[in-house]
């Protein structure tokens, strides 16, 4: 058996409080645990916020946004702030990293790479394309503004708490806008950070309160009237919902949702080069990605060959410790994404479904969220496994006789987030590019820009993060004309 044992060991000012309105404030619910998906164990308690939270800190959000003392301070000097912020998480990505490993349990080299490098990049981008807009704007007969949308609620995920601020939060605060965050309750050691770098950073009272909130106080912060936009990472179920309860009033939102994105491997791909990036593009983080590619369309004279060698690189995966460089996949982040895994495993194989590697847990752990990268062939767009968004270590492979019908199976889906060509033909994958329906597509790679506006088709949501668009999102176009 692989014994591991996690403990805290990271010095976390406030476990028993929230920071709201620069100051820490003890909380009255002081006994939720985090539980370490690796072994099971509970690494502390921490103090959820209340609803009394919320509305200390929705007060203090709407009253500083109404008094324009941020939303009325010149981009310069909120480009200054929000830079100090940026500074200030940089100092602390080593802890940072570390919390979230220990809270979510991807592997430290996955943290580096989405923190260190995708993260720091994209806040980055989000202050110098900040300088670039055009926030005042002569057109003929009118000049334009572009003006803060209020306070916003930006709802994040325990699979990306720290670039989310990246994505979410600093273009908000950029545009104007006083922001909540409210990061995953699964994220309560990385969200404290972050809060401890907000202090330091010496950010003005009501600009920005993190609360790694539960589902009741999620849903009273999405409901509440002084939130004027709702900015939401997370599953499309949960993003209905907040159409739902933010269509009285009309608030604005933005929306980054599921996926079941699709790669389609053409005839003539060279099948070296097209794993490179297929492979951690379908398996990174135990599959908890939302642009996860989760469906392989293979044309059928290859399907055999295609699916040894993924086979082969998906259980030569070390599973391990996620704190050792040397592990490449840990644990489910969170148990009901373990039970989730187990059920589509088991409804794919009640519908015919052939496993081809995994699909089970490694039996070298007593305790932990474990699950194998599990490979399944002999599926059909009729499956549950196939059509759904499994959050999981879990890739279907199917297979088409050739190019329009890869489109059509590729397209034959509720989402439309991601996908990626592997091929020679450069015209050919150009081609079918324009007819994926998808808000991004990767030609002979995986992923998509984070420099650039990104957001889905589809049930994958609406708006978009990233780029100028990303920041605008956050802002209102006003006309003023003269008579």
């Amino acid at each position: 058996m692989n014994k591991i044992n996690h403990t805290l060991n990271i010095d976390i000012k406030a476990l028993d409080s929230q920071f709201i309105g620069s100051k820490w404030i003890k909380s009255k619910k002081n006994d939720f645990p985090v539980i370490s998906p690796s072994t099971e164990q509970i690494i502390a308690h921490v103090s959820l916020p209340t609803i009394e939270d919320a509305d200390y800190a929705i007060d203090t959000a709407r009253k500083t946004f109404d008094n324009g003392s941020w939303s009325k301070l010149p981009i310069k000097d909120r480009i200054e702030v929000c830079e100090r912020l940026c500074n200030s998480m940089e100092s602390r990505l080593p802890e940072l990293n570390k919390a979230w490993v220990l809270e979510s349990g991807p592997t430290i080299s996955h943290a580096e790479i989405i923190n260190d490098q995708v993260g720091v990049a994209v806040w980055r981008q989000m202050l110098k394309s900040a300088k670039n807009i055009n926030w005042e704007e002569q057109r003929d007969d009118a000049l334009l503004f572009r003006e803060p949308i209020g306070t916003v609620l930006s709802i994040m995920t325990f699979n990306g708490p720290i670039v989310l601020m990246g994505m979410k939060i600093i273009p908000a605060l950029l545009a104007g806008c006083t922001v909540i965050g409210k990061h995953a309750p699964e994220s309560q050691l990385t969200s404290r950070l972050i809060s401890e770098a907000i202090e330091e950073a010496e950010l003005p009272p009501g600009v920005l309160t993190l609360l790694a909130a539960d589902t009741e106080v999620t849903q009273y912060l999405v409901s509440h009237p002084s939130i004027d936009m709702v900015s939401l990472t997370g599953g499309t179920s949960i993003g209905i919902e907040v159409v739902k309860q933010t269509a009285d009033r009309l608030a604005r939102t933005a929306l980054e949702l599921g996926g079941k994105s699709p790669a389609i491997i053409l005839e003539d791909a060279d099948l070296e080069n097209t794993l490179e990036t297929l492979v951690p593009g379908s398996t990174a983080f135990m599959g908890q990605v939302c642009v996860n590619l989760s469906r392989i369309l293979v044309p059928k004279s290859r399907e055999n060959e295609i699916l040894e060698v993924l086979a082969s690189k998906y259980s030569s995966f070390e599973i391990g410790d996620p704190l050792l460089a040397s592990s490449q996949q840990g644990p489910i982040s969170v148990y009901r994404g373990l039970e989730r895994t187990e059920q589509y495993v088991s409804s794919a194989k009640q519908e015919g479904a052939s496993i081809v590697t995994g699909g089970k847990k490694p039996s070298k752990f007593e305790k932990g969220w474990w699950y194998e990268p599990t490979l399944i062939s002999n599926t059909n767009n009729s499956m549950r496994v196939v059509k759904e968004e499994i959050f999981g270590p879990v890739t279907s492979v199917m297979t088409y006789t050739d190019y329009n019908e890869a489109i059509k199976l590729a397209n034959d889906s509720e989402f439309g987030l991601a996908a990626s060509i592997y091929g020679k033909d450069e015209d050919l994958m150009m081609n079918m590019a324009k007819q994926i329906q998808s808000g991004s597509v990767a030609i002979n790679t995986a992923g998509i820009s984070f420099m650039q506006p990104f957001g889905g088709y589809k049930k994958s949501g609406w708006g978009k993060e990233c780029g100028d668009e990303g920041i605008l999102e956050f802002t209102q176009l006003k006309q003023v004309i003269k008579g």
